[in-house]
């Protein structure tokens, strides 16, 4: 029996098709949103696959009524999701400066150095424990894909291939030793059964070992009507004070966090085992957990409306889109990513608004976005097409986006960006 009634069984619910909440096992049965029925976002099309049937499964998240986590069914399991991945994190310039900035604060602020070690879960290609490399700390990666984690090794990244939870994570001690740091960036929302992922984690650490794990914050997801950072790929959407208490449940006090830009809004939180009082617990945690109170993330009511927010965000997005064609506009897109394929497919737009998208990662330039079938090319063909118009999808990444293809300017083309409404850059 666990320390708030639950039983074990109920706390370890993984069961595909589930319908209790994968945190405490209370019943769903109330709606955050309805998106809609939607393909897995990043099973990019072939061209030999345009004629076969895909799969589309139901996009609908619920929150708890019980302990307010807001989740999706799991209706496919992680290996039929992330066993070959088509996302790989270098090809984000900002991203990979922003794994950088995190090395260069975590080794002086935990006195990481050679006799260290640093593990990073879903470590992907490599991109953030290169830092640490540079710096001679050792690392070691954990990835599922192994397609991802086939480039990670090539960049001189140890890397083991599989899936966390409390099974791989004795094994990795038992092979590898315990981390001083143990880190996780926008994996904590990927796993059905977080129970099993955050035991894990407690289960890996080494006794004065620091957890850190970065995540889209619900509550600028709500604040900025992010709704298509919602797909099966993402079985959780984290609130501050969720995420402390599904933490504290497994023996891991959150002594710190920060609010980060990333990903239009996120949290950044730092776990240490309960056992170990040598870090305080420091004043933001309290403070962001009072705001969310306050701002009725622990009440059913602050989660309602949310889905009326998002119909009129897709209505108004549809309403520039068709007057931009009627007014003979060329429309193309900027981008393939999760979030993308969301939009899209909720909103229904296809070649009859975008012509192609565009993608820097070579893994998904001549395939097709998944249910809407766009092409997706190379970023080049913006300049032969001269659009007027290029819809952002990874919206987040916006400024990055509008520097490097500055060059639309030349012939009038402007951004246009769908979150959390529809604007065109520059008005």
């Amino acid at each position: 029996m666990s320390t708030d009634g639950k039983s074990d069984c109920q706390m370890n619910s993984g069961s595909l098709h589930q319908f209790n909440c994968r945190f405490c096992g209370a019943h769903l049965t109330t709606t955050f949103v309805d998106l809609g029925m939607s393909p897995l976002c990043q099973t990019h099309i072939a061209p030999d696959q345009l004629h076969d049937m895909e799969p589309f499964y139901p996009l609908h998240a619920y929150v708890c009524d019980s302990c307010f986590l807001v989740q999706l069914q799991e209706f496919v399991t992680p290996d039929a999701i992330f066993s070959e991945y088509a996302y790989f994190s270098s090809y984000s310039t900002s991203w990979v400066d922003h794994a950088r900035r995190y090395a260069d604060m975590m080794i002086p602020r935990f006195g990481l150095g050679n006799s260290s070690k640093v593990m990073e879960i879903a470590s992907n290609d490599g991109y953030l424990l290169q830092h640490f490399v540079a710096r001679n700390v050792p690392v070691l990666g954990i990835e599922p894909a192994a397609n991802v984690a086939k480039v990670a090794v090539e960049k001189g990244i140890p890397t083991t291939v599989q899936f966390f939870g409390l099974k791989s994570a004795g094994e990795i001690a038992r092979s590898h030793g315990q981390p001083d740091l143990l880190l996780g960036n926008n994996v904590l929302a990927h796993v059905p059964d977080i129970n099993d992922f955050v035991g894990g984690m407690k289960r890996l650490l080494a006794p004065d070992g620091v957890i850190t794990m970065e995540f889209p914050h619900l509550m600028r997801l709500m604040a900025e009507n992010q709704f298509d950072t919602i797909y099966h790929e993402h079985f959780s959407y984290l609130s501050f004070v969720t995420v402390e208490r599904i933490f504290s449940h497994h023996g891991i006090t959150l002594f710190d966090v920060e609010e980060l830009p990333t990903h239009g809004g996120s949290l950044r939180i730092f776990g240490r085992h309960s056992e170990n009082a040598r870090l305080p617990v420091s004043d933001r945690v309290s403070s962001l957990r009072e705001r969310e109170i306050n701002d009725g993330f622990l009440t059913l009511e602050r989660y309602r409306d949310f889905g009326e927010q998002v119909k009129q965000t897709k209505r108004k997005l549809l309403a520039f889109l068709i007057d931009a064609k009627e007014r003979g506009k060329k429309i193309v897109g900027y981008g393939a990513p999760g979030k993308g394929n969301t939009l899209l497919n909720y909103c229904g737009i296809r070649t009859d608004f975008l012509e192609f998208t565009t993608d820097a990662n070579p893994y998904k330039q001549g395939k097709y976005t998944p249910g809407t079938r766009i092409p997706i090319v190379s970023p080049a063909a913006i300049r032969d097409a001269k659009p007027d118009y290029i819809l952002i999808l990874p919206w987040n990444l916006k400024e990055e986006i509008s520097s490097e293809a500055a060059y639309v300017k030349e012939w009038g083309g402007r951004f246009v960006v769908p979150i959390p409404e529809v604007r065109v850059i520059g008005d």
